[in-house]
């Protein structure tokens, strides 16, 4: 299920409300009513969670390579197909939130981004290494050239620590483990997909495949070079 996290941004917060439950709102500002335009969207990806204390759990455990936020915590809003909910001191609370008066940051980039065992969906990345890095699942990050303007970003250890195979790639012989991500090649840095080309990778990797921890052994190389 799509599923969105909102995370009060303190540089807005002008009445102090981050953290603070929905009982103490009319207090410190005025009204009763959350405020959107206070927060930031810091996660949207499609997770198998769709009860909020399993959500709860996994963001203050685990967490997700796409979070770009702290862990979740008192007055962040999780947003997701049964609406809006307030993350109070006990539990939460469903919530009227106007999406579109949240912010994110301006360095995001658009991509399709491909899990092992699930459909491909589009995210969104920020375009700098340690985002790169992490969304790959931690590791030095690998470009592979499409030669058509886009690139697969993956894990450069990824076999080596034993990440699930994930799609088979070019001719079918050469597989990608570990999550990874396509974003557009400008020749040199990455950039965001265009329409047509999310569309194009959407389509190529939409159906998750079977592949074996033995395949993906098999698939380790090493180049070795002369002295």
């Amino acid at each position: 299920m799509r599923t969105k996290i909102y995370q009060i941004n303190s540089k807005r917060d002008v009445n102090r409300v981050k953290f603070e439950g929905l009982d103490l709102l009319e207090r410190y500002q005025g009204s009763s009513a959350v405020d959107p335009s206070i927060y930031d969207e810091v996660f949207s990806a499609e997770i198998d969670e769709t009860d909020l204390e399993q959500i709860y759990q996994r963001f203050n455990t685990v967490g997700h390579p796409l979070h770009r936020g702290h862990s979740l915590s008192v007055s962040d809003v999780v947003v997701n197909d049964n609406g809006a909910f307030f993350c109070d001191s006990i539990g939460f609370q469903p919530i009227a939130f106007d999406e579109s008066q949240t912010q994110k940051p301006d360095n995001l980039m658009r991509v399709v981004y491909v899990e092992p065992h699930k459909a491909p969906y589009i995210a969104d990345v920020a375009h700098t290494l340690e985002a790169e890095q992490k969304a790959v699942g931690d590791g030095l990050i690998e470009p592979i050239d499409n030669y058509d303007g886009t690139c697969l970003v993956g894990n450069e250890e990824s076999k080596l620590r034993g990440m699930d195979g994930n799609r088979r790639i070019g001719d079918g012989s050469s597989i990608m483990a570990g999550p990874f991500f396509v974003c557009g090649d400008s020749g040199e840095s990455f950039r965001s997909l265009t329409d047509e080309e999310v569309t194009r990778y959407m389509a190529r990797f939409a159906e998750p495949e079977d592949i074996s921890p033995e395949e993906v052994e098999a698939d380790m190389g090493f180049m070795i070079y002369p002295m």
